[in-house]
């Protein structure tokens, strides 16, 4: 995260755009669920609240910093490598890149902006009528079943990527110097700094209740476990807006922010998230408690 603040510092001040990528087999595995691990172990509540709004903050700065930001993923990119793709204005992904939130799996939700951007891209499509639930509850079950895209293109059909806006290239050779090509165009046309929106649309109390019944039943039947639930139901309470009474009432991100914020304090300070971070931590697999 220190290393994205200083890039954007580093590009406003001096550059044109940036550029995010990295040369390795992968774009990113994720966050670093040990530090979160150790500070809720010893019940450091206010530094586990810092570090998430730093990283809140971070993906919130490459969306609104005054120059083009792209990202330029390949291979895994999970968790908040993700989150940080989704919060650049243009997104240049490799073919074989394999996109997902998957936190639900450590009993979390996305903590750095991922439910919050789930729920604008959700704002954004909503229509009156059956749809509205529907696209609810494809966007929920991207996060609420961990799903990572086998392609890049699959991305698009799981909510990571943004159909008209974000590109798929084949050549990994060519990745960056396309990434670039297309930042510096964005210069050229006059690139416009992004307000922070205050009019993302919430379905409240109507998505909610579909997450409610949808999760009881999945739980009554032995799809999912109890606490599956309850992670499952802070993922929906997040992404309808809390228990807003009027659908399509319209909220800022900062309100979304502060709503994912909460419940994934809320999970961490559970002791079945803190067994599947250490199940994943010391044995390399998700626990299912």
């Amino acid at each position: 995260l220190e290393g994205l603040n200083k890039a954007v510092d580093m590009a406003e001040s001096d550059y044109a755009a940036l550029i995010i990528s990295n040369e390795g087999e992968h774009f990113s595995a994720g966050a670093n669920v040990g530090m979160i691990y150790m500070l809720a172990i010893e019940q450091e509540w206010e530094d586990l609240n810092l570090a998430v709004q730093w990283f809140q903050k971070t993906t919130m700065r490459l969306r609104y910093s005054s120059i083009p930001v792209i990202a330029a993923p390949h291979g895994m990119t999970l968790g908040g490598g993700c989150e940080v793709c989704m919060h650049s204005d243009k997104v240049i992904a490799h073919a074989e890149t394999y996109m997902g939130l998957v936190e639900f799996g450590v009993g979390l939700i996305p903590g750095g902006g991922g439910t919050k951007e789930f729920a604008l891209r959700l704002g954004d499509e909503l229509k009156n009528g059956d749809v509205r639930t529907n696209a609810f509850l494809n966007r929920y079950l991207s996060i609420g079943q961990a799903k990572v895209s086998t392609s890049a293109y699959e991305a698009f059909d799981l909510g990571y990527l943004r159909p008209g806006q974000d590109e798929v290239i084949v050549s990994r050779a060519r990745q960056l110097a396309y990434a670039k090509k297309t930042a510096l165009n964005m210069v050229e046309k006059g690139y416009t700094q992004p307000a922070p929106r205050n009019d993302v649309k919430v379905m409240g109390k109507e998505a909610l209740g579909l997450v409610y019944v949808g999760a009881d039943g999945f739980a009554t039947g032995h799809y999912m476990s109890e606490y599956d639930k309850l992670i499952a139901e802070k993922l929906g309470w997040v992404m309808a807006g809390g228990e807003i009474s009027q659908a399509l009432t319209e909220v800022t991100e900062q309100y979304l922010l502060d709503l994912e914020r909460k419940a994934f304090l809320e999970l961490c300070m559970q002791r079945k998230t803190l067994e599947r971070i250490n199940s994943l931590i010391t044995k390399g697999k998700i626990l299912r408690n």
